[in-house]
């Protein structure tokens, strides 16, 4: 009678433990099921997406440096803005514009150890020159029609020909848009003859351009051709706001990405 007691209360015991084991078995399932998953111990399966920053480098006259625009951005922050939009991407800007530089002062500016590496690290590259070169103060409407003239641009074009051989050896791989002239006097009597002289100067310029791989030339002279007034600051040469959002246009239309 013991021993039998005894097995079943044994039988009895294990039992009840076995159970016990399976109902801490489930409430370890249901605890851990009902807990929030660490965020930690979770497998990323999505790629990251290192966004490369973009360094775009500008390099000219006083239309690289906004003269005229109220806002202060000049055509190159308006495509800094376009930028940004298109890629999300943060951008770096260093503006090595030169209020009143020519073309020979750019040539020496690109040779600089510091505009070079400048330079080599950039993504794009804006350039705005000739300006100064043509009309030298006022100088270049009074000798539109002389020899002067196609002097003057045989040494301005020999001074662009070396400015983008200058980039091209420094930094291979950027984008390189080149601002053509448009015509600020259309509205004086000599401004036909001069639109003239402007047009042959930005054809040369934009044969230039297109000798050199990723150097586009950017036209400008029909944006200003019809409503020049609307366009020019109070100087009556340079760009206002709306003038050089125009040009920001311009070039951002022939970005791509």
């Amino acid at each position: 009678m013991n021993k039998k007691f005894i097995r079943l209360t044994t039988f009895v015991s294990i039992l009840l433990c076995l159970l016990w084991l399976i109902g801490l078995g489930w409430a370890v399932e249901e605890f851990y099921a009902g807990k929030p998953e660490n965020p930690k111990s979770k497998a990323v399966t999505e790629k990251v997406v290192d966004k490369k920053e973009l360094t775009v480098v500008a390099l000219g006259d006083s239309l690289t440096r906004g003269t005229g625009d109220e806002t202060g951005k000049g055509y190159v922050g308006d495509v800094i803005d376009e930028i940004k939009k298109r890629t999300k991407q943060p951008v770096t800007l260093l503006n090595l514009g030169i209020n009143g530089a020519r073309s020979d002062q750019l040539r020496t500016q690109v040779q600089q150890r510091e505009v070079k590496r400048q330079i080599q690290r950039a993504d794009i590259l804006l350039v705005t020159i000739g300006g100064n070169d043509l009309f030298r103060g006022g100088q270049g409407l009074m000798d539109y029609q002389t020899k002067n003239i196609a002097v003057t641009e045989k040494k301005y074009l020999e001074n662009i020909k070396f400015i983008f051989q200058q980039i091209r050896q420094t930094n291979t791989k950027a984008n390189v848009f080149f601002i053509g002239l448009y015509n600020p006097f259309i509205n004086l009597n000599e401004g036909k003859d001069i639109s003239k002289v402007i047009r042959r100067w930005n054809y040369d310029s934009a044969e230039i351009s297109a000798s050199f791989p990723k150097v586009v030339f950017v036209p400008t002279f029909d944006l200003f051709e019809l409503k020049v007034n609307d366009y020019l600051y109070s100087d009556k040469f340079h760009p206002n706001t709306k003038g050089y959002r125009l040009i920001a246009e311009r070039v951002a239309a022939l970005l791509t990405w």
